[in-house]
């Protein structure tokens, strides 16, 4: 039997705005802002510098990503020592309906490019959910790889379809995107949350509380009553069980 929190892990859901692949020639910085949309990054090709607003410079390599699942402002360079340009200001070319493609000014003879797909991508729960509140401001998937055996099989699938090239391959980037973003979260919750006891994991691991939260996030848009959800943790039927045994 399903506990409560695996049934409202099943019920969370990842909707892509838009995904990118970016082709940039060294030197180059990009930053990327704070926004209410989760951001994901996947190194394709060659490797790159990352740091965010609470942490140092760190080196992604080729078949790294990382998720960004509040949107936390960060910036990703070639070198540490390059002024980074906003994001938004590259130039893209649209390749379908929600995905572009971004190449970085180059001259002729150029070295190779740093390969990298991007994206941004909305949570079916409200931002302020606890445990999109939990989550830390980066998730890095070869940190919990090791918990996940999917992950790295997703990864691996990721880098095949942008070394083969072939047609439609950013269309199935961008939907491997959002399983691995899925992916990262569950071994996130799956190595973090284990344990806990305390707080908002503590109240959905309760027999009658958790009945409750997994009812709400089943049905979000369900207008509840306090009977309703009393019916639920079957307080209502306790209550008429004792009033029986009374008479």
């Amino acid at each position: 039997m399903r506990d409560t929190l695996t049934e409202i892990l099943l019920g969370l859901r990842l909707e892509g705005v838009e995904y990118g692949r970016c082709l940039l020639r060294a030197p180059w910085a990009v930053a990327t802002s704070a926004q209410p949309a989760a951001h994901f990054h996947f190194v394709a090709q060659g490797g790159c510098w990352l740091r965010t607003e609470t942490t140092e410079w760190t080196y992604l390599n080729a078949g790294d990503a990382v998720l960004f699942p509040r949107g936390a402002s960060h910036v990703m360079a070639s070198s540490q020592d390059v002024p980074a340009v906003d994001k938004a200001t590259l130039a893209r070319r649209p390749v379908s309906e929600n995905i572009y493609l971004v190449n970085s000014e180059s001259k002729e003879g150029d070295i190779e490019p740093d390969v990298l797909f991007c994206g941004a991508m909305h949570f079916n729960l409200d931002p302020l959910h606890p445990l999109i509140a939990m989550m830390p401001d980066m998730m890095r998937a070869s940190d919990l790889a090791k918990r996940d055996p999917s992950v790295p099989a997703l990864l691996e699938a990721m880098e095949r379809e942008i070394s083969l090239d072939r047609i439609g391959a950013c269309g199935i980037l961008a939907r491997l995107a959002d399983v691995l973003a899925a992916s990262i979260i569950r071994a996130w919750i799956e190595c973090a949350c284990s344990d806990d006891s305390s707080g908002w994991i503590a109240a959905v691991r309760c027999p009658q509380l958790g009945k409750v939260l997994a009812a709400i996030h089943t049905q979000p848009e369900r207008d509840w009553s306090v009977a309703e959800l009393a019916d639920v943790m079957g307080l209502r039927a306790q209550a008429l069980t004792i009033s029986s045994a009374g008479c």
